[in-house]
This record gives C-alpha cells, structure tokens and sequence, in this order.
C-alpha cells in the first residue's frame, strides 16, 4: 500500500493512498491535445443539459467552480463559481458501464480490480486536490472510491489512451479504472477553478435515471438547454 499526505484547505491528513489514480506532468501549451480541445465541438445531453441547468438557477454549487461530466458523450464541462463555461473537452472513463462503485474498491490493489469494478460513479461529489500515489496531486472526485480526476497516465502505452481521447468518436473513450483522464490543457484550467478552495463535480449517469441520481431535479421537471 502506498501512502502519502492529502493537503485540504490547510489542514494536512495522513492516509494510505488509494492506487488508482496518478497525477502527471504539468501540461504542455503546444501539444497536439491543446489544438483538439480548442476545436472540440461536444455537444451536452439532455441529462447533463438538465444538471447544467439545474446548478447555474438553484445554486447548487455554493459559489464554488464546477464540472459536468457527461458520460455519454465522454466530455467534461468546466464552469467557474458564477456558472460561466469555460472549457470543454473529451475525456476517457471507467470500461464499465454501470453508476455505483464496488464497496471497498478503494483499498484495493489495482490487479485485484476485476473488469466490472472498472466504473465512474454517477452523482454529486465535493471534490478538492490532495496527493495521490507516486506522490502527485490530483482531483480527488471521490476518495474513499479514488475516483480522480487527472491527465492520461504514461504508463501503458498499449491502451492507447491519448489517441482514444483524440479520436472523433466517444465509443473508444471507455478504458480507464474508473478515473477521468482529460487533457494536459484542460487540466490546467481545472487546477486554476478548484486549486484553492475546491468545487463540485456532478457526473451524470450511465443507466440510472437523472432524478434518482440528482432527486431535487424533480423540483425542475421542464429545464431543458
């Protein structure tokens, strides 16, 4: 078990450092990723249309940045406390389809994950930067499941994961543990929102229905784009 020090909002923690994230090198401005994110023309679903919505007219957020991740389009969406987008961007998930995380899966080693374990849990997550394995920072989503938010690892060049996140389609998007690997830039911008006090990541669902994953969107029945 690897450990390390998680670092929020001044107050520094001991812990056992789940595996399944790790953070990577600080983004480089001229990468071919920084072109496809600028260019990038994802559109929203009408889910995270709804939760959109939802946050920017209820303030869900508390006055904190925020991210919607649409798993059925594999993009993110990042929007600053006052609810102003300011990227959007592909992104790769867990290979399994599924909304809940396997108990106990965060103190597990990454070889005793079996291939239906591999999600993105769906739901509303406070999320703030901490440090995990090998010592780097990453947005933690969810700790106790190390669900992260982070670049694309460098380790497994057979997974192809950055020609995955540029490809045209989101159907090879499905490959991680159940991390959100985005772009070096994008990446960037997140630590800018969430690098001091945090924010709200809400990640919509893959086969649950967006008012069991998010019950006050019942009090808003006709939000749409």
């Amino acid at each position: 078990m690897n450990h390390g020090i998680l670092t929020l909002v001044g107050l520094t923690l001991s812990f056992s450092a789940p595996a399944l994230a790790v953070a990577q090198a600080a983004p480089d401005p001229a990468s071919p990723e920084t072109s496809h994110i600028l260019s990038v023309e994802t559109d929203r679903s009408e889910a995270a249309s709804r939760v959109t919505n939802w946050v920017s007219s209820s303030g869900d957020n508390s006055r904190l940045p925020y991210i919607v991740i649409d798993k059925m389009s594999a993009a993110m969406f990042l929007f600053d406390a006052k609810g102003k987008q300011l990227a959007k961007a592909p992104v790769l998930l867990g290979i399994a389809l599924g909304d809940d995380a396997t108990p106990g899966i965060g103190s597990k080693n990454l070889s005793e994950i079996g291939p239906a374990e591999k999600t993105t849990p769906a739901g509303r997550f406070l999320a703030k930067y901490g440090v995990a394995a090998g010592k780097q920072k990453v947005l933690w989503v969810d700790y106790a499941t190390s669900v992260a938010i982070h670049t694309i690892p460098t380790g497994k060049p057979k997974e192809k994961r950055r020609e995955r996140i540029l490809s045209e389609t989101s159907e090879d998007n499905r490959v991680t543990f159940g991390c959100i690997n985005v772009p070096k830039a994008t990446y960037a911008k997140i630590r800018q929102q969430f690098g001091k006090k945090g924010g709200y990541v809400y990640v919509m669902p893959d086969t649950k229905a967006i008012e069991d994953v998010f019950p006050p969107l019942h009090a808003f029945p006709n939000l749409t784009r």
